[in-house]
């Protein structure tokens, strides 16, 4: 730059300096107070209802005695359950405690492009990941978890950050985030628990800080919150916590939370329902909810003593979507990798199977309403879903009827409009109406290596009553 020019360039930048900042991006018209009257009004963001299937990862420093349970440390210090106690005599020496187990947890083979990959080719739409369990440890390098997270300790990574940026550089899906607001043997919880939750010191200087520190920093659009620790939603501010969330948060517009902010909110509060683990009701509910389950039917950590029998087959699991689908639900499936980070083939294949059956079957499934019958009356094990605009309904069979024809005793054909189509065939197939209700659907005979899938099949009815 020449002397000469450095006047004429003084002024516009002084100018500059005293120009007010450029406006934030415009707020939600709704304003939300920190009541649930108002917090339970909001709508919730159309994605999730969408996006019908999602996938749990459960991942900790448990994941490194990895048996029994994810709730390995309360079993085996707090219950005395005489199986973990006998797993760590067996196999640690007398003075090994669990804080032991932290530099164990290496995640050596941890790499979140290939997890995203799986993710992707599962047909899942969105990720929950377990950022702190029970335990307390932090999968982020929490300010507020000092030598008990994973950047000071075990992978010495910032695990949330690594597979936050994989997702959303390699995948359509959405990026959420698992919290335990409570941990089992933190001092402050538990000073604040014998005085029977009137002080608050542990939700103060941690809870509320690590929840801010997460949603600014890694910006999750499902934030699960789970572990109340039978303290009731005042004692964590949830209110207040939700409104700030949904009024200012860098995720207002997106974010989806669940129900579990404390004592008694469960299946009464927040965004969408969860009411229990593994909760499948098998009927139409009102309100939006989730069916969250495991892979493994007895843990949601990986357990090393897992027989093949413990794991649920892709039959089952994609029973699972087609009830929890056509009754209004979505299914977050879970996971439990390893310590040092792999997903084991038995998860994988499992992914990559139902991922496999949705990109016949999505249709289905994606983006669909319930009907006005959720299961069929005539034929057991046939689920229904619908699309009204395109007047479509779907009939998801899961067993193919040895007749070769399917029996459906919900729908009504439309003389002269109704047409019937399977799923990864095409061709439009004969059916006649039954006398009272329904039809009878011829389905094409095919031979093994013509079905379009192996594991439950979908009608696509166009005009049907």
């Amino acid at each position: 730059m020449r002397p000469q020019e450095l006047p004429r360039l003084a002024f516009p930048l002084l100018l500059l300096l005293l120009l007010p900042p450029p406006p934030c991006p415009a707020h939600s018209a709704t304003r939300f107070d920190p009541t649930w009257e108002s917090l339970d009004a909001r709508q919730l963001p159309a994605w999730f209802d969408q996006a019908k299937f999602g996938i749990f990862i459960h991942w900790g420093v448990f994941s490194v005695p990895s048996f029994g349970s994810e709730w390995f440390w309360w079993y085996w210090q707090k219950e005395k359950i005489p199986k973990y106690v006998e797993f760590m005599k067996d196999n640690y020496p007398p003075s090994f405690k669990y804080e032991d187990f932290g530099p164990l947890f290496t995640a050596k083979f941890f790499n979140a492009n290939q997890w995203a990959d799986i993710f992707q080719a599962s047909g899942a739409k969105y990720i929950v990941l377990t950022s702190k369990h029970h335990e307390g440890f932090t999968l982020w390098g929490s300010e507020y978890s000092w030598n008990w997270n994973a950047i000071d300790e075990g992978p010495k990574r910032d695990i949330v950050k690594e597979l936050e940026v994989a997702i959303r550089n390699r995948t359509d899906l959405r990026f959420g985030l698992y919290y335990s607001l409570f941990e089992w043997f933190h001092p402050l919880f538990l000073e604040d628990e014998s005085s029977s939750f009137h002080k608050r010191q542990f939700p103060v200087s941690k809870t509320l800080p690590e929840l801010y520190e997460l949603v600014n920093n890694y910006q999750p659009e499902v934030l699960w919150s789970d572990g109340d620790g039978g303290a009731p939603d005042q004692y964590w501010n949830s209110t207040g916590f939700l409104a700030w969330l949904y009024n200012e948060s860098p995720v207002r517009e997106t974010v989806v939370t669940n129900d579990r902010w404390g004592a008694g909110s469960i299946c009464k509060h927040g965004g969408f329902y969860t009411c229990s683990d593994r909760y499948n009701p098998g009927h139409l509910l009102p309100h939006k909810w989730e069916n969250c389950m495991t892979i493994d039917k007895l843990s949601w950590g990986y357990r090393r003593e897992a027989g093949i029998s413990d794991y649920l087959t892709i039959e089952e699991l994609v029973k699972q979507l087609v009830e929890t689908v056509s009754c209004g639900g979505n299914l977050l499936m879970n996971i439990g990798p390893t310590l040092d980070g792999t997903i084991s083939v038995v998860f994988e294949e499992r992914l990559r199977q139902m991922g496999s059956w949705l990109k016949v079957n999505g249709e289905a499934i994606y983006e669909t309403h319930t009907w006005q019958s959720q299961n069929d009356t005539v034929t057991p094990d046939v689920w229904y879903t619908s699309k009204p605009k395109e007047k479509l309904v779907y009939a998801i069979f899961l067993k193919w009827p040895t007749s070769g024809q399917l029996f459906l005793g919900q729908p009504k054909a439309i003389l002269g409009a109704t047409e019937v189509k399977l799923l990864g065939h095409g061709q439009p197939l004969n059916w006649i109406s039954l006398e009272q209700n329904g039809i009878m659907v011829e389905l094409p005979q095919l031979t093994i290596h013509q079905m379009p899938c192996k594991w439950g099949w979908a009608l696509a009815l166009t005009n049907v009553i």
